[in-house]
């Protein structure tokens, strides 16, 4: 597997709140009704700012504080094919792969906004190139079993697809 696509650089701790805030979810929880609004409370425009494919690169604590679900699927309908990370919240990791999304862990520092980046996982082994710039990042392994679920969407898609767990 290997996605291309633009760095949206972010810092450390962003919570779930920041990725969509509570005040939006009150009126609903469509992700696609709500990815206008995503991070605005910490990078105004942002949501506006963000093509198909983009990439979010974030620091240490991605998805931290509450265990909300809309935070990845917001993620998703704004088009972000993938977040890479420091370091995820274990929550939000585990409801980024039940809904698809591809997340990775690896050493972000080096990575600029604007970053052209392939990533590339064969075997559950991760690489991020940045053909930007040049250099290439090793990410932590991804598990079999996340493998699968990320390439049949999620865990619903990947129980429906097979009938239940090996």
């Amino acid at each position: 597997m290997t996605i291309h696509g633009r760095a949206r650089l972010l810092g450390d701790d962003i919570n779930t709140d920041y990725i969509i805030s509570s005040a939006r979810k009150r009126a609903t929880i469509d992700p696609h009704a709500l990815s206008p609004y995503l991070l605005e409370s910490i990078a105004p425009g942002f949501a506006a700012s963000v093509r198909p494919g983009d990439l979010i690169v974030a620091g240490r604590n991605f998805g931290c504080g509450s265990a909300m679900e809309v935070a990845v699927t917001v993620i998703q309908a704004a088009g972000i094919r993938a977040v890479l990370a420091r370091s995820f919240a274990r929550s939000f990791f585990r409801n980024a792969i039940n809904n698809g999304l591809l997340v990775m862990e690896c050493d972000t520092s080096s990575l600029a906004e604007g970053d052209d980046l392939s990533v590339e996982m064969e075997g559950g082994h991760v690489l991020v190139r940045n053909t930007s710039r040049g250099g290439m990042i090793s990410g932590a392994d991804v598990p079999e079993i996340v493998q699968r679920l990320i390439e049949h969407g999620g865990l619903v898609p990947y129980l429906s697809a097979r009938g239940g767990f090996e």
